[in-house]
């Protein structure tokens, strides 16, 4: 049976109060699939760095991962770092099937999701 792991992977901060969000979202996709092996990786500044959550998934026996980068849109660190590592950490577990996912700011629920904040403020209530 092949056990399906998730790797968010985010840009990181020097401030450790920046990674809360991040955090959340972590914890709250454990609790909707506590089945489910879930890391949080990041780019610089924090850790685990994605190398080392790939290898903890794949230490828990994850043999496909999805990595969904936390990002509002595909800039360099998207579009570049994320594959470069990625890549790497291919060749170190190749018997684990990594699957890149869209950042998150470009999937359409979370577009809404944006927007219907935005909107919220618009609205008399909210001011």
């Amino acid at each position: 049976m092949q056990q399906h792991g998730i790797l968010l992977f985010a840009h990181g901060a020097r401030d450790p109060l920046w990674a809360r969000p991040f955090e959340a979202v972590a914890r709250q996709l454990r609790e909707r699939a506590p089945d489910t092996p879930v890391a949080l990786a990041y780019l610089e500044f924090m850790s685990p760095d994605l190398r080392g959550a790939a290898h903890a998934l794949a230490a828990q026996g994850c043999s496909a991962v999805s990595v969904l980068p936390l990002f509002l849109g595909a800039g360099g660190h998207v579009r570049k770092d994320l594959p470069a590592l990625l890549h790497s950490v291919r060749g170190e577990l190749p018997a684990v099937r990594w699957q890149l996912a869209p950042a998150i700011g470009e999937i359409d629920s979370v577009v809404a999701a944006m927007a219907d904040a935005a909107w919220a403020l618009l609205q008399p209530q909210a001011r």
